[in-house]
């Protein structure tokens, strides 16, 4: 163990990284994409879940610094994503844009929407604005709207611009066309939980403790205890696949949610079910500390992802304030060991992409970009810093 301050100029870097290398400041917003060389690629698409993420760490990295940059910061990204990724037609936000703030994609995807409540509501925390929460407000309730199933319970993935139905649900390529997902609720209910802390009425409460028990209901499998990623829309599993990374962030996001509403049955049964799901995921931890990317049709891929080892830090820690036991914060410092060795570029900033199964860099990976954000690194050294100033249970 070593005190907060490796974990606090971390935080420092990231923060330094995505204000001057990520920000073009001719047109006075992030770049769409930087390479793992630093360079920028001034004619990439800009996506929507890139600056509510960016808004997101800045607000919160505020809140630790005190760096007037960071509020700077904060306000610049809270202007573009409510200008440029705003529907002002139909409400929400854009998916895509292009490099002439052209759209690209103008569907509805909720992923997108909980990532913008999510920053606006930590934003807010700093610059207590009500357009701010506003803005924020707006976002829930038109999730309510159109995405809530009021037959079945849980949200739906995706809409056209106008919210008719789409026939695309999904966020990339690689997942399944599918009406729910886990990765949508899991984000949703941090949007939620966060929204909760600056507008605590009744109804975002319940919304959270109902999110809370669909993970125990559905999405965490009560044989394995790992997440089942895809369903249909009446909760039938639809995905066999393996997310380490998932299971272990939602591991600490379900015990935060909880916690929240203050439902002290909720809070013991999400603990012990938590447990069990960073139990779950051990396996996927190499001798060295890393954690494996995901099991996909009984194949690992052994690949270790930056947001995987930035989630695993901090579910470890977590894990470890849950039950006092030693082999979880043993098992945290040999993961900051591998982060601080392997992931973290300490001669050209921010975190790589990821290491290969050889130990080698992945090749061709942003350093920015519409998923890689200041989102998963940043939250992850708040975390431990946060965490390490309190004691085990």
């Amino acid at each position: 163990m070593t005190g907060i301050e490796p974990y606090y100029r971390e935080l420092q870097d990231i923060l330094q990284y995505w204000a001057t290398i990520v920000y073009d400041k001719k047109r006075d917003r992030f770049y769409g994409r930087v390479d793992e060389n630093n360079v920028p690629d001034e004619g990439a698409p800009l996506g929507s879940v890139m600056y509510a993420r960016a808004l997101w760490a800045f607000s919160a990295g505020y809140q630790a610094t005190k760096n007037p940059r960071e509020l700077l910061m904060a306000g610049r990204a809270y202007h573009y994503l409510t200008t440029a990724f705003w529907d002002k037609t139909y409400g929400g936000v854009y998916w895509l844009i292009d490099a002439d703030e052209q759209l690209l994609a103008d569907k509805k995807q909720i992923y997108a929407l909980a990532f913008a409540i999510y920053g606006l509501t930590e934003y807010y925390k700093i610059n207590p604005d009500e357009k701010v929460l506003d803005h924020a407000k707006e976002l829930y309730w038109l999730i309510e709207r159109y995405s809530y199933d009021p037959v079945h319970d849980g949200y739906f993935e995706a809409f056209n611009r106008d919210w008719s139905p789409a026939d695309d649900l999904r966020l990339s390529t690689k997942d399944s066309n599918e009406q729910k997902t886990m990765n949508t609720h899991l984000h949703i209910m941090e949007a939620y939980a966060n929204l909760y802390r600056v507008w605590p009425v009744d109804n975002v409460a319940k919304k959270i403790s109902k999110l809370v028990n669909l993970f125990h209901q559905h999405i965490v499998n009560a044989r394995t205890n790992h997440l089942t990623l895809f369903f249909n829309d009446v909760w039938e599993k639809r995905s066999d696949m393996i997310s380490y990374g998932h299971d272990i962030e939602a591991s600490w996001l379900l015990c935060e949610s909880a916690e929240l509403v203050g439902d002290k049955d909720l809070i013991k049964h999400t603990e012990q079910i938590a447990i069990q799901m960073v139990n779950a995921a051990l396996p996927g931890f190499d001798e060295y500390g890393g954690l494996n990317y995901e099991v996909d049709e009984g194949y690992l891929i052994a690949e270790k992802h930056w947001w995987v080892q930035a989630e695993a830090a901090v579910g470890l820690l977590n894990a470890w304030q849950l039950t006092s036991e030693g082999i979880y914060l043993k098992l945290f410092d040999r993961s900051w060991k591998y982060i601080r060795k392997n992931i973290i570029d300490g001669a050209n900033g921010e975190w790589y992409w990821g290491i290969k199964d050889q130990h080698t860099i992945m090749p061709g990976q942003d350093k920015a970009g519409i998923w890689k954000c200041p989102y998963h690194n940043t939250r992850c050294m708040l975390e431990i810093i946060s965490r390490l100033n309190q004691p085990a249970k």
